[in-house]
């Protein structure tokens, strides 16, 4: 059975341009990656937990506020590793530089037996699509391109 993951892909309207809300992977490992690191708010569900709940949650735990709106289903993508993304896009905003990421335990160096605590999300950004699409982890593109072409947007 795959790994499945849900999560929240916010967009906006910025003076006539299309904007996605992308979050930043915390932790020493991400450092310095950025093209291809960003993802949507997502984690993965508890056993028997409403995907859409688990994708609202997860948004709260990564950005710190709760997200509310009008959800719409997006189709699921595979990413590299196999994980299944279920996606609900929601128009909104916050305010990124009042993001307050929950954190979580990570080994590092690997293999190391030392445990830090890390953010585990380090940054959020409102992004125009062009720049979303080499920001987000390649196969969840898709999801920007699903919304692009719900909203009518060229």
């Amino acid at each position: 059975m795959p790994r499945t993951s849900a999560g929240i892909l916010m967009y906006r309207r910025q003076a006539g341009t299309l904007e996605v809300l992308l979050v930043h992977p915390g932790g020493p490992f991400w450092k310095n990656k950025d093209d291809g690191a960003w993802s949507i708010p997502k984690g993965e569900p508890n056993e028997g937990e409403d995907l859409l709940e688990e994708a609202k949650r997860e948004f709260e735990e990564e950005i710190g506020s709760p997200v509310r709106g009008t959800f719409v289903q997006l189709t699921p993508v595979k990413q590299k590793a196999g994980k299944i993304v279920h996606a609900w896009a929601v128009e909104g905003s916050i305010d990124t530089a009042q993001v307050k990421s929950n954190t979580l335990r990570v080994q590092w160096p690997p293999g190391s037996g030392k445990w830090i605590e890390v953010p585990e999300v380090d940054r959020a950004e409102f992004f125009a699509l062009p720049l979303a699409r080499k920001k987000i982890n390649p196969a969840q593109a898709a999801l920007i391109d699903e919304l692009e072409g719900k909203l009518g947007e060229e």
